[in-house]
Order: C-alpha cells, then sequence, then structure tokens
C-alpha cells in the first residue's frame, strides 16, 4: 500500500457517476471497486451507492493518487463522472457509506434506577451504554451515557418483568458507522459518528467519551441534520414498545 501522505500536500475530490448510465461494473460492485482501489492507492475517504446519483465518492490523499482513482472511475463509466475539488477533511480510512454495521437497540429498564440501555453491534456483540434520560432528538441535549458491559444480540428482543423491574424493547433496527476513523478504533478514541435507522430514532448520532473512567462515562449527541427534532422528548412522547406496543408500566404489572 502507499504511503499516507502529509495533510498539507493532501488533494480532496468528490466524484459522482450517474445512474442512468450503465457502467461497466454497477452498483455496490463499483462501490466496492472504488474502494478497492482507493485503499491500495494509500487514499483514504468513503464511497456510498445513491438511488439518484449512482456512486458517489470522496477520496483524499496524494495528487497522483487521487488522480489514478478518477482514472479508474471514469474506465468504469466512461465519459460520465463529475468531479470537483473539495477541502481535506482528514479521514483515517477508506470505507463504504450506506452500508448497515449491524443492529442496534434501546431497551428502557427498570432496575434500581430507571434507565434506557443503548446498544450497537460491534464485531458480534452489543457494545452497550445505560442512558439515565434516555436519547434524544434535539441537537442541543446531550444525555450522559454510561458504558456498561457487552450483551449478547439474543438478548436484542429481550421484555419482561421480575424482581420489581422490568423491561420493553422502546426502539430498534440498524445502523451505519460513520466518521473519519475507522470502527472499531473510534470507540476505543472515544468519539463515534453513526447513523441510525430505527422506528423512533433516525439519522445522524455521535457518542463522546468524556471521562475514561470505570466505568466510562460518555455524551449521545443527535446531530443537526432531517431527522433532528429540535425542543422534543421523545422518550415521553413516544413511550410504547415497537415489539409489544406495552409501556414499561404496563410490563411490570
Amino acid at each position: 500500500m502507499a504511503k499516507r501522505t502529509p495533510t498539507e500536500t493532501k488533494q480532496a475530490i468528490r466524484a459522482t457517476a450517474p445512474a442512468d448510465l450503465e457502467p461497466q461494473t454497477e452498483g455496490s460492485e463499483l462501490r466496492d471497486a472504488v474502494i478497492s482501489r482507493g485503499r491500495r492507492l494509500g487514499l483514504t475517504g468513503w464511497a456510498r451507492d445513491d438511488t439518484l446519483d449512482g456512486v458517489r465518492v470522496h477520496a483524499e490523499g496524494a495528487p497522483g493518487a487521487v488522480s489514478e482513482l478518477v482514472s479508474f472511475l471514469q474506465s468504469q463509466s466512461p465519459a460520465a463522472v463529475q468531479t470537483e475539488a473539495v477541502p481535506v477533511e482528514g479521514h483515517e480510512q477508506f470505507a463504504a457509506r450506506g452500508v448497515s454495521a449491524g443492529a442496534f437497540v434501546v431497551q428502557e429498564h427498570q432496575a434500581t434506577a430507571h434507565h434506557f440501555d443503548f446498544r450497537l453491534e460491534v464485531d458480534g456483540v452489543m457494545r452497550s451504554w445505560a442512558v439515565p434520560k434516555g436519547p434524544s432528538l434535539d441537537p442541543a441535549v446531550k444525555r450522559l451515557a454510561v458504558e456498561v458491559e457487552d450483551h449478547s444480540l439474543a438478548h436484542n428482543t429481550f421484555e419482561g418483568s421480575g424482581h420489581g423491574g422490568g423491561v420493553i424493547v422502546w426502539d430498534q433496527g440498524t445502523y451505519e458507522q460513520g466518521g473519519r476513523v475507522a470502527w472499531p478504533e473510534a470507540l476505543q478514541r472515544g468519539h463515534a459518528v453513526f447513523v441510525l435507522h430505527g422506528e423512533k430514532l433516525r439519522g445522524g448520532f455521535a457518542l463522546q467519551r468524556t471521562r475514561p473512567a470505570d466505568p466510562p462515562q460518555w455524551l449521545l449527541i443527535k446531530r443537526r441534520d432531517d431527522e433532528a427534532r429540535p425542543g422534543s422528548d421523545v422518550t415521553n412522547e413516544s413511550p410504547r414498545s415497537v415489539l409489544s406496543g406495552r409501556t414499561l408500566d404496563e410490563v411490570m404489572r
């Protein structure tokens, strides 16, 4: 693999291969081929499929390597590639965007204290955070999230009561890993960006570690996008389980 280039000598471009033409390599095959070629060239950035735009690419690195990647893309979609120079963003990976990284689930949990368990599937387990006030769709609201032990994927659909407590599946769906640093390294560094596709929670979110204590403390933050709802209180507005339709109080009766 080619050497990474210092930021001051990098070039960055955005390129689009429109969907209304017939490239030699189609859909996700072209996306994956671009990512593979970009990695071999020592580039960073992302590529994604888009229903309207075809395949979109952000690539940054040595100017010669960027030019080689553009030439490769043009060879797959002759005379169809549109490119523009953009600022270098400082990516540390070349990855697919718009591809599910696995499951996410939010379970409302009454135990010693009431909280919401926020979980993301990472490397075959559910990385977990206890969020006392629950997630928010308001970007101005930063929720405390205390890291807790990993859980198995089998626990994702658990609902029930006992010993004075109870659990409901408040939300569930899939998520995409995002950001400029590869996962799970992003979590190890303490700043992870992702996109949720749930029934209640949608759009971009971030987890930011604030204290590497035991247990580590994080903030769960909604990013400003089309799915943001300033001033909303989604946990109170939508209290029912996405599996059973019951509230936590109803499960515990």
